[in-house]
């Protein structure tokens, strides 16, 4: 029995491949509502009455979230044999991708809590439900947004590197300088230059929780100067990611629209090129509107030019 065609409607499904495909929106809005509930249940379990009271039914939802979720992951890594043409790889170069793709790690990092207490018999359940909030992540199938934030970072490394660099440095100086000012009046509280650099990261970071605070002039001074170059660096950080954004969008917006143009070069778009523009657009996380000027403006430049 032939079960290749099987198997790539079930990767068109799980991946979302084909444009206003009902299954795959379902399976995705599904999937994420019951990512969201899981989510819930780990909050309000954490609620000793609630617990107590509807136990029961917490632990019913999550079996049946194991299950799910167990299912979903062998289901996407035996569809994934379909994510390869048959010239070009075996069905395992696909499910090889998956699972060792960022989303493949994942779903396997969402199942792993549910085997921790069998593996590791008396574990606090407390570390369980915490690293159960890690099936969050598993939105990330339908949203490009954390890999856009590691891209932003990685386009941008060398900046950040520097200010991460110039951070740590402060962080040092202003640590030790503390330390001298206020070991003799609070040695409690500064006893060494390491309680001193907790003092030095929370001022940077712009939190300063007040349970460390400088009684003598010169450690007062130390503050204001920390204080500020804190908010500067914070700045800097900030205009770093936020620019690294920008690009990556200018960018893929020149992509789409080059594409855009190869496919308008006969004057039509075929529904091949029609869903490749749209697989492109979903994973550049360009929303409908935005694709949809795009194609505007690229039809009349090209009208302005026929005429």
């Amino acid at each position: 029995m032939n079960l290749r065609p099987i198997q790539v409607r079930l990767f068109q499904i799980l991946e979302s491949e084909v444009k206003h495909d009902l299954s795959a929106r379902f399976c995705s809005i599904f999937i994420s509502t019951i990512v969201l509930l899981n989510i819930i249940a780990v909050v309000l379990g954490s609620v000793n009455t609630l617990y107590q009271r509807w136990g029961i039914y917490f632990d019913y939802f999550e079996w049946f979230s194991i299950i799910l979720f167990s299912v979903e992951y062998l289901l996407r890594i035996w569809a994934s044999g379909a994510r390869f043409p048959l010239d070009q790889g075996n069905y395992w170069r696909g499910r090889k991708a998956y699972i060792l793709s960022f989303y493949g790690l994942i779903d396997l990092a969402a199942l792993a809590p549910s085997f921790l207490q069998v593996l590791i018999p008396g574990l606090d359940l407390r570390i369980v439900r915490a690293v159960r909030l890690v099936r969050v992540f598993k939105i990330s199938h339908y949203s490009t947004a954390i890999e856009d934030l590691v891209q932003a970072i990685y386009d941008e490394r060398r900046s950040f590197a520097a200010t991460l660099y110039l951070l740590l440095i402060t962080i040092l100086i202003t640590s030790s300088l503390m330390y001298f000012a206020e070991n003799e009046a609070q040695p409690e509280k500064f006893a060494s230059i390491p309680d001193a650099i907790y003092w030095a990261v929370i001022t940077l970071t712009t939190v300063g929780y007040g349970d460390f605070t400088p009684v003598t002039w010169p450690g007062r001074v130390i503050s204001l100067f920390t204080a500020f170059l804190g908010v500067c660096t914070v700045a800097i950080l900030t205009g770093i990611v936020a620019s690294a954004f920008a690009n990556q969008m200018a960018r893929r917006r020149v992509i789409f629209e080059t594409e855009l143009r190869k496919a308008f070069a006969d004057g039509m778009i075929s529904p091949q090129e029609d869903q490749t523009l749209d697989q492109l657009g979903r994973a550049f996380n360009l929303s409908p509107e935005e694709t949809e000027r795009m194609i505007d403006k690229v039809r009349e430049e090209l009208s302005k030019r026929q005429t």
